[in-house]
């Protein structure tokens, strides 16, 4: 069984499993933070709800997303379809390891949401945890989304913010810009998007981040009009 969901302000509608995994806020602000390209991968895409929102921000971008669940490639296809995406966004069903030989070349972005909880976090429904649970390979999926990409392109991805050390050793120590996701004023990020430029020589750049809710609970001003695909996250990494 599965639910219609609508993302930026209604703007993208995904149906998704009515149990198990559920793509959401972290899903919207990943696709928020992808700059502008000609083509883009998103491995692991679930049931498509990153890279429909991505398509709807850049109208002109290919975007291909790889899934390993059969049923979710089909059910992240008829979202392309019902969103009038289907010449510009595809779905298949593979490895993200292990790619099909059509996909094993460079984009221009790259995005991932990875699987990111550790050991004794399993969720007892079979598709969630399988959505959730990395089983120690952060650094892999990491590794092969940079594979992928382009020198000079970007790769891009959301991650639990007590990861961020552990995915910086996997990454190259230039071109990173890492900006935390506070769930409200003065409480620790739980979120992080992490931002990697292929090749670029510029410092490590610690970004001020997003505050997403304000003391009472409301979507401040910024994060809502992301939310609402109003504004796009700017990570800027430069090529040097």
């Amino acid at each position: 069984m599965s639910a219609s969901d609508r993302f930026l302000n209604g703007r993208v509608i995904v149906r998704q499993p009515e149990s198990g995994f559920r793509a959401g806020l972290d899903a919207v602000m990943l696709a928020a933070a992808v700059p502008d390209g000609a083509t883009a991968l998103e491995l692991g895409a679930g049931a498509g709800t990153a890279s429909l929102c991505l398509a709807a921000r850049l109208t002109s971008i290919t975007i291909t997303g790889i899934e390993i669940d059969r049923d979710l490639v089909q059910l992240a296809n008829d979202n392309a379809a019902a969103n009038f995406m289907q010449d510009r966004v595809r779905f298949a069903a593979a490895n993200a390891f292990a790619l099909p030989l059509e996909f094993k070349r460079e984009y221009d972005c790259v995005l991932i949401n990875p699987p990111f909880h550790g050991e004794g976090q399993a969720s007892p429904e079979p598709g969630r945890a399988r959505a959730l649970m990395d089983d120690g390979t952060l650094g892999d999926w990491l590794q092969a989304g940079l594979k992928r990409t382009v020198s000079g392109g970007t790769f891009t991805a959301i991650l639990r913010a007590d990861r961020l050390n552990e995915a910086l050793s996997a990454l190259p120590l230039a071109g990173v810009s890492v900006l935390p996701l506070w769930p409200k004023p003065r409480e620790s990020a739980k979120r992080v998007l992490i931002q990697l430029r292929k090749g670029s020589g510029a410092p490590f750049r610690l970004l001020p981040g997003l505050i997403l809710h304000d003391d009472s609970g409301t979507y401040t001003p910024d994060a809502d009009a992301i939310l609402r695909g109003q504004a796009a996250l700017a990570l800027g990494v430069p090529r040097l």
